[in-house]
């Protein structure tokens, strides 16, 4: 009989026992609790009345519970923001900040770059420019504004007497984001210590922000370039008392995009010339 019923089972289809013990589906089925047996797993009013917990905008903008564990990613990015803060302010002098960032592990773009790209210039000159992120040619050569875009920059400054030994240049990004894609908000609060620090060991007259993602990078919650570009500001940079006083002008790259923007450049080089000879 047992036989004959397995053989059944598997003309069914039923080729696999998914319990130990059989279940008779034709049982019938047991009753409800009753009123007292509910009122022992009924809620207390005090945790039915509880409010409900307070829900907090997180940095990306999106709701979520205070009470939620951050992520492994969320964690990683503190401690190496928190590495990144700490390795810059120990940084007392340009060559420690350059071996500082250098050693830095912390962002991801160094694993993809072929040179850190630090700065090129004169550290001692009175003006300072601080662009995006290095290029194909930058992440090569491993100096700033070596590319295209630093072929006319180099250009712009010659046109108000200004050269790399009258300057100073670097980037708000040390290494090549891979395509030359735009930096990430997380890229950039990595590197921003750095530059930070950059910024205060110069100690520059005058600061020109090269483009809207260093403007952005600098100055978070300010207008867009164009509001920005021929406008002077009193910028603050975490560990100076004073401020700098700071502009923007485009970048040279969305000139070559853009050449109808040039008469806008022009001015601003002027104003940048003019600011020049008021602090000499």
């Amino acid at each position: 009989m047992i036989d004959l019923l397995i053989d059944w089972y598997a003309a069914m289809g039923v080729d696999e026992a998914i319990g130990d013990l059989p279940l008779d589906r034709l049982a019938a089925k047991p009753a409800p609790p009753t009123e007292s047996q509910v009122a022992v797993t009924r809620i207390p009013a005090a945790a039915a009345s509880a409010p409900t917990p307070v829900i907090a905008a997180s940095p990306a903008g999106l709701a979520a519970p205070l009470s939620r564990p951050a992520s492994a990613a969320t964690m990683a990015l503190a401690d190496h923001l928190l590495a990144a803060r700490q390795a810059a302010a120990a940084a007392t002098s340009l060559d420690a900040l350059r071996q500082a960032v250098t050693e830095f592990d912390g962002c991801s773009l160094k694993a993809t770059a072929t040179h850190t790209v630090f700065a090129d210039g004169n550290p001692a000159a009175p003006l300072m420019l601080i662009g995006e992120a290095p290029g194909a040619d930058e992440d090569r050569i491993g100096r700033p504004f070596v590319g295209v875009s630093g072929q006319l920059l180099d250009r712009m400054l010659a046109t108000i007497g200004v050269d790399r030994d009258s300057a100073y240049i670097t980037n708000v990004l040390f290494w090549r984001p891979p395509g030359n894609r735009k930096p990430t908000d997380a890229e950039i609060a990595l590197c921003r210590p750095f530059v930070e620090r950059h910024i205060a060991l110069v100690r520059p007259r005058i600061l020109v922000l090269v483009g809207g993602t260093a403007s952005a990078a600098l100055m978070p919650g300010s207008e867009g370039i164009t509001r920005l570009r021929g406008r002077w500001f009193d910028l603050a940079v975490n560990g100076v008392k004073e401020t700098f006083t700071a502009t923007a002008m485009y970048h040279p790259s969305f000139l070559l995009r853009s050449p109808d923007r040039k008469r806008e450049a022009w001015a601003d080089l002027l104003n940048v010339k003019a600011k020049l000879k008021e602090d000499t």
